[in-house]
Formats: structure tokens, sequence, C-alpha cells
């Protein structure tokens, strides 16, 4: 009988579980189930949660090659299909950012290309699609999934969770009250009236588009985008602490150049000596100055530490009009493609995150806590950076009077008011007809597991997050360990708090599946060191 494992979730994650899964020499039963009407497309690049106006805030020369790029599948698609998103057939290149949709249509060729050949290499395949799994149960021969459809008649020798974004249900939502913008904003009619979403991130641009398609259209004059409302009475505001709007994606060589300060001997070091917050910042520091000298003397670098840095970094940004930097933002960045042009200090700012990202886990909970008020803002902010055309959106929005950007400060009061969202600051009350929060994925714990076989096991064995072994194997939970593989991103963020994106996805899975591949070969399995997932 061959080994049989089953992939909850067919997004990235679930995607590169799969293709790695399949170079097994051994024939696998592999079960794959999907939640949604088709398999593959993934929750933020599907119809129910994405419109064609919505942009994937990724290129096909970052994307990890499924079966083949994104780009060489693009340009094997149909001019027609092309246009229909807005694309020329003409203009295809490695860095363009393309509509979530269409993205997700390319996974979903890709998974089903997957699929052909593991069945012709003598796995055996089984899609459940529109088939939700509610628990997960150990039984004495492996792991028994119940789903929306009854118990699988199947018990698993392994499990890989790879459930992906874990947003509010669509049924918490009202017809003026947003709580994701994945919560039915798509479906729904939003009335002409006060718009106000709370973020300023690239999730935060897609939710008022969704809304301004509604009433008005995006056109180009001589070049210019413009917006042209078609009912009058309308206005959006994008909000948060600070009120500034992320920056326009920037040039830079890919695949990474390799770091100058803060290289692997670097961190081996750091390692030996302890890991804090401040032996990384000496770092950090140290990479920058070496690669922009001119900007680190520009913001004073000498002077700022692990605390002061963020505040430095964002003081003229928070000083100037954002509707004015994102413009004079914008300009400098599609100059510098153009030429191909690399800002030395965004780009050490970018390679380095995942580096920070190594060590995060290895802070005293002070430390993180440090980190999360400060240093994370500055890294965030760099590798968010967005599509140049959605800065453009953005100021043909304002140009028409349709959108403004507010700063609540830290100290804002929100309350729901009946159909209505109220937002009180220090100096201001803002009233709502509709509300949106798009402040994306926050950390999730044991409790909000939707498994509750799995979410009690976990919890009587001590576990407010889930302890996961550097491949993601889940450890010290009865009945569970050894058997099921977490790679739900929700729940990884505790310790990695840049898990976010196809790249990180398509690393959580490979890694995960090359482990498990090792697991099936091997009868006992080696103990390993244990990842700390400590509540920050």
């Amino acid at each position: 009988m061959p080994h049989s494992i089953a992939i909850i979730g067919t997004g990235p994650t679930g995607i590169y579980s799969f293709r790695k899964l399949i170079e097994h020499q051994q024939p696998l039963s592999v079960w794959l189930f999907e939640r949604g009407v088709k398999a593959g497309i993934g929750m933020p690049y599907s119809p129910e949660t994405a419109s064609k106006s919505m942009l994937a805030n990724i290129a096909s020369i970052e994307i990890p090659e499924v079966v083949t790029t994104y780009l060489d599948w693009l340009q094997e698609q149909p001019a027609t299909r092309l246009r229909d998103y807005g694309l020329d057939p003409e203009d295809l290149d490695a860095r363009q950012f393309t509509p979530r949709l269409l993205l997700g249509e390319y996974f979903r060729d890709q998974l089903m290309e997957l699929v052909r050949r593991a069945r012709n290499a003598g796995h055996e395949v089984e899609i459940r699609e529109s088939t939700e799994v509610t628990d997960l149960r150990a039984v004495e021969d492996g792991i028994v999934l119940d789903t929306s459809d009854g118990p699988v008649a199947v018990s698993f020798d392994r499990v890989i969770l790879a459930t992906g974004h874990d947003f509010p249900d669509e049924d918490e939502a009202t017809k003026t009250w947003f709580p994701s913008p994945w919560s039915g904003l798509i479906e729904a009619k939003i009335p002409v009236g006060r718009v106000g979403i709370m973020g300023t991130s690239l999730s935060s641009i897609d939710a008022a588009m969704a809304v301004a398609n509604q009433h008005g259209r995006f056109s180009r004059r001589s070049g210019e985008l413009t917006f042209t409302p078609q009912s009058e009475g309308l206005t959006i505001a994008l909000m948060s602490w600070t009120g500034i709007l992320p920056e326009a994606d920037f040039y830079c060589p890919i695949p990474y150049e390799p770091l100058s300060a803060m290289t692997d001997a670097a961190l081996d070091d750091l390692r030996t000596k302890g890991v804090t917050l401040d032996g990384i910042f000496a770092l950090f520091a140290a990479e920058i100055a070496s690669a922009d000298p001119a900007w680190a003397a520009r913001i004073a670098l000498h002077d700022l530490d692990a605390d002061s840095f963020a505040t430095a970094y964002f003081a003229d940004r928070e000083a100037s009009d954002p509707f004015r930097w994102a413009r004079e933002n914008l300009e400098e960045a599609e100059r510098n493609k153009a030429s191909q042009i690399t800002v030395p200090w965004r780009y050490a700012i970018l390679r380095m995150h995942e580096q920070v990202e190594d060590l995060f886990p290895e802070l005293s909970d002070t430390d993180r806590e440090r980190f999360e008020a400060g240093l994370k803002k500055v890294f965030v902010d760099n590798y968010a950076a967005v599509p140049s055309e959605s800065i453009r959106r953005l100021l043909a929005l304002r140009e028409a009077k349709v959108l403004k950007i507010l700063a609540l400060g830290e100290d804002y009061d929100m309350k729901r008011m009946g159909p209505k969202t109220r937002i009180q600051t220090k100096g201001a009350t803002y009233t709502f007809d509709t509300f949106i929060d798009a402040r994306g994925q926050k950390p999730l714990a044991s409790k909000d597991l939707p498994f509750p076989g799995l979410r009690d096991a976990l919890l009587d064995a001590g576990q407010a997050i889930p302890e996961v072994d550097e491949a993601y194997a889940l450890q010290d939970c009865p009945d569970f360990a050894g058997r099921v593989w977490f790679g739900s991103i929700p729940w990884l963020m505790h310790d990695r708090p840049f898990v976010q994106g196809i790249t990180a996805s398509a690393d959580i899975g490979t890694t995960m599946a090359r482990d498990l591949q090792r697991d099936v070969e091997q009868a006992v399995r080696p103990r390993r060191r244990r990842r700390r997932m400590a509540l920050s």
C-alpha cells in the first residue's frame, strides 16, 4: 500500500508541497482538499476575493517556478485572454505586476499539470474541491479527516496543513461593515457615501479600488491615469496611525547580491555571543553605512539605535503631504526602473529582512517587543512596496477629490453605531457610512484553530502556539506529533514576523514536503531541534 498523505489547502503553500512530494521515487497516495470551488487558485487570487483591477504584489522574476515560470505561462496565453486583463501581449516582461486573478489562473493550470505528471509517474492523486476539512482526529493507524461532506473513508499516514491566510468569515460582515477585504466586499454593492478603510497597505488600496470601480472609471489621457466619478457624494478615507502611504516598488538586482556586513559568518558570530536586538542593529547599521554612506550621513545613522531608527526613517514622510510624497516617489521609482538604477540603502534593507527573521526566534521577549515597535515597521515598509500602478490609482482618486488620507495617531477610539462606524481621535471625530478593516493578517494561536481535535490536543499539551521544528513538523503533541506538518501562515507569524507572500509559501511547502519524504523513507525519525514558538 502506498503511503497516504493529505494536503489541506491548495493555494501556493499546498502547490509547492505537492510539487516536491511527487518527486518521491516510491508511489504515494496524495489527497488534495480545497474548500473553494477550484483547487489551485488560492484565496487572494480567487474571483470571490479579488477583481480584475486588483494587482498582485509580486512579479514573475520573484515567483518560484512550479512547472513553468509565470512569464513563460503568460507568453503562452491567447492574446484575447491577456487583453481581457488589460495586458498587452507585446509588453510582457519578468518584472511586470499583473492582476491577482490571472496569477490565480496560473497556479490552477500549474497544479493541474502537476497532477497529470504525478499520475503518469505512478502516484495516486485524489482532488476534493468544494470540500472544507472541519476536523483532524488521531486514530491508531493515522489521521482521519472530517469534512463538510462527512468523514473521509481513509486514514492518512501524514497530513500537511497548508490552509493559508485566515480572515474573519463573510457571515461576520454586514452591508456597511466588513471585518476584512475578503469578507464579501467584492460581491457587495457599496452605496455612495463616506467610506472608511482602516490601513494604507496594498490590501487597503485594493479595497478602495473595489469601492471606486462601482462608482466611476479609470482611463488614461495623454499618458496620465484619471478617475471620472459617475456618482456624486462618494468619499473614501484611508487611515492609519501615521497616515503615510506605501512607496512604489523599486528596481533592484534579482537574485539578491550578497551582503557585506550581515554575512553568514557575522550571524554565526552573533549567535555564539547571544542574539540581541542591539547586536542585530549593529550589523544592520554597518550594512547600510557600507552600501550607502551618503544616505547614512543624511539620517545621522551614527546617532541612531534599534529604537530610534524607525523614527528617523519615517520622519520626512510623516512631515510631508502623503500625496505629494507619493507622486515624487513614483517619479523617482519609474526613472530608476527605466535606467536600471538601484538605490543602495533600499536594496540593503530588502536583502536583510530574511536574515533578521531567522534571528528573531532567539530574541528575548523584551527585544521582540522593541523590534515590533521599531525596526519591524521599517522592514515591512521596504519589502511591501506596491506596484506603481497602485500609486497612480491613488493619485487619480485624489485628483478627482474622492480620496483622502487620515492620520489617526495611536490614541483613537473606534465604535460601531448601528450601520455607521465612528472614529474619535484627540483632535477630530469621523463618521463613516461604510467601513472596511484592511489591516491584514493577524497572528493566530492554537485556540483559533478550526479543527477541534487538533486544537484540543495542542491546548492539552500546553501549547498556546503550535510548536514545530525547523521543518514545520508538530512537536510534543500526543497522537499528532510526527504525523502533521504545520505550514499555515497565521500560526507561524509569532516566530516569523515577515512570513508573507508566495516566496514564503514556496519555502515552507518545499521544506515540509522534503522532510516528509525523508520521514516516509526512514522507519525511525531522528530527534530534532525544536523551533521556539512563544507568544510575543
